[in-house]
């Protein structure tokens, strides 16, 4: 059943405040998983292959095969697992400053992060406390 103009105009609008408000995200679902498909069967293939050199290190009592195709099952989960990589952009990654701290190469500055708690320094769990605190504080009075 087609979507209305009502239903496709909305859909554009959520598609244009995704694109706008998480980029990354937007084209993460706008790319194709064409490389996805051969890399599954990569996997699968090598997961056959090495269940079968397993089974048959088993049979012959040859352990070094059975080894092997362990770790050729292993190797064809893990690649189906994991994601392809990212190129790395080339150029300098940062600047090692006078007093050894590192800072982003020019052109390309960060946004320092911010310390919750009036400066001190504290985990997850500090500023869960701290936020449980402020509840507490603003429901009692």
């Amino acid at each position: 059943m087609p979507l209305s103009e009502y239903e496709q105009r909305v859909l554009e609008q959520m598609e244009r405040a995704l694109t706008s408000d998480d980029p990354r995200l937007a084209n993460t679902l706008q790319s194709t998983g064409r490389g996805n498909a051969l890399r599954y069967v990569l996997s699968g293939a090598g997961v056959v292959v090495g269940l079968l050199l397993l089974v048959v290190g088993a049979a012959t009592s040859q352990t070094w095969l059975g080894a092997i195709g362990f770790v050729l099952m292993f190797a064809g989960v893990v690649f189906a697992f994991l994601g392809p990589r990212k190129k790395r952009q080339d150029g300098p990654v940062g600047v090692v400053g006078e007093d050894g701290t590192v800072q982003p190469p020019e052109g390309r500055a960060r946004k320092p992060r911010k310390r919750q708690g009036g400066g001190r320094s504290g985990g997850f769990l500090a500023r869960l406390e701290e936020r449980w605190e402020n509840r507490r504080n603003q429901g009692g009075q």
